[in-house]
């Protein structure tokens, strides 16, 4: 089983003026059969509580994957790649690169899309958009690869 944690990175959603439908697909496109979904928070647009968030995540819950939504657009709060950034010690574009390719047969707008894929220690935390139509475009296009990059994380080959 592969623990994922949930982070959804909202202004609207860490005030309860807005159902995360976003968070809610995640957890919908992920099943129960191959993933467990250990934890699941929301957290405002601020580049503070995206890295806290995300380092508890990887350091205590010791999450396989981390996915978040949202914050990841040209708004100025949208600071969850950079926050991704500085708590990976590797990063991972060809996830995000495979997201975007995905996204661009749908709408120009993918290319829009600034998420960012990393590992902090043996945690893979990947960015997805914060639409519900983005996430599971997004999360459809990487999702059979997730268990092999686990595998090669936890020391399988290739």
């Amino acid at each position: 089983m592969i623990k994922v944690a949930i982070l959804t990175v909202s202004d609207s959603c860490s005030q309860q003026k807005r159902e995360d439908v976003s968070g809610q697909t995640i957890k919908y496109l992920l099943g129960d059969d191959k993933f467990d979904v250990c934890e699941y928070k929301i957290a405002a647009d601020e580049h503070r509580s995206i890295k806290e968030a995300l380092i508890y995540f990887a350091d205590e819950l010791k999450a396989d994957i981390v996915l978040t939504t949202g914050g990841t657009g040209l708004g100025p709060r949208d600071v969850t790649p950079e926050a991704t950034a500085e708590v990976c010690h590797k990063m991972v574009p060809g996830l995000t690169e495979l997201m975007r390719s995905e996204g661009l047969k749908k709408t120009k707008n993918a290319i829009l899309s600034r998420g960012s894929a990393g590992i902090r220690g043996n945690t893979l935390i990947i960015n997805l958009p914060g639409s519900p139509k983005g996430v599971k475009e997004s999360l459809e296009a990487i999702l059979d690869v997730l268990g092999h990059a686990v595998e090669m994380m936890r020391g399988g080959g290739h």
